[in-house]
């Protein structure tokens, strides 16, 4: 069984593309399915009136928060940038690392 993912939007309205760009990310967390259960992928359209100094119009917060089969939550750090794809790609990118780190640790 693979890895389940709830996507919620806030602050605008989902679209196919971004779900295949996400569960085209999934996939990347698949290697983990024995100790994860399933991700809530967060992703937020944030108006912003200065970015880098200069308007902005848009900015997108991506985040995830991954379910353990023991049901623990490890939440994962905000990905914030202007470019939707990148805040995504950003947050898996996290995700793999916090899940690497989080398998590399001595169970008690």
């Amino acid at each position: 069984m693979g890895v389940g993912m709830q996507i919620t939007y806030l602050g605008f309205a989902g679209s196919a593309p971004i779900e295949a760009e996400a569960g085209m990310q999934l996939v990347r967390l698949e290697r983990f399915r024995e100790y994860l259960a399933g991700c809530h992928l967060t992703v937020e359209a944030i108006r912003n009136g200065l970015f880098h100094g200069k308007p902005a119009s848009l900015l997108y917060d991506a985040r995830l928060d991954l379910i353990t089969r023991t049901d623990d939550l490890i939440a994962v750090e905000h990905c914030l940038n202007e470019n939707l794809g990148i805040a995504l790609r950003a947050a898996f990118d996290a995700a793999e690392r916090r899940l690497e780190q989080a398998l590399r640790r001595p169970r008690r």
